[in-house]
């Protein structure tokens, strides 16, 4: 079945770039299609004007506009990550604009954020409010990239 709902992002010229890219850091991921620019359009003919890719599942079009748009915070794509291990590998390819990382939020290459969440912050924060939903955020808080045991000892209330 194809989602109704998928993501879009705007790039200036590099879209089948990134397309590559995140299909290579996420496995399973493949690029389903693209649309080139033809004679008279805004951009060189044959160049990619939209590249769809399903990542990791998620269905994702990068549209080339031009240097309209910029990416922003404001939105981002969440990654949740099963252990330590992944998110170490996720936020290893990912992370490229050191000054921008915060509570596990990233900036790649291409200007979009990113949200490295391992599955454990998630289910907590899904779960009941509560004293060690607070801690573990305030230690988040803390933190660039998300370190699950330091997340699991403020949860349980350890030092």
């Amino acid at each position: 079945m194809t989602p109704h709902i998928h993501t879009c992002l705007w790039f200036d010229t590099q879209a089948e770039e990134a397309a590559a890219f995140y299909g290579s850091v996420f496995p399973g991921s493949r690029i389903t299609g693209v649309l080139r620019y033809g004679p008279g359009e805004p951009m060189p003919e044959g160049s990619a004007l939209l590249v769809s890719l399903e990542l990791d599942g998620h269905a994702l079009s990068l549209l080339n506009g031009g240097p309209q748009y910029r990416h922003s915070p404001s939105a981002s794509l969440a990654v949740r990550c099963a252990d330590q291990a992944e998110v170490d590998r996720c936020w290893a390819a990912l992370s490229a604009v050191p000054e921008a990382e915060m509570c596990g939020w990233l900036v790649d290459r291409y200007g979009v954020s990113w949200q490295i969440v391992p599955s454990f912050v998630m289910e907590r924060l899904a779960g009941p409010p509560g004293p060690g939903v607070q801690r573990m955020t305030a230690a988040m808080r803390q933190m660039r990239k998300l370190d699950i045991a330091a997340l699991e000892r403020a949860y349980a209330g350890e030092p």
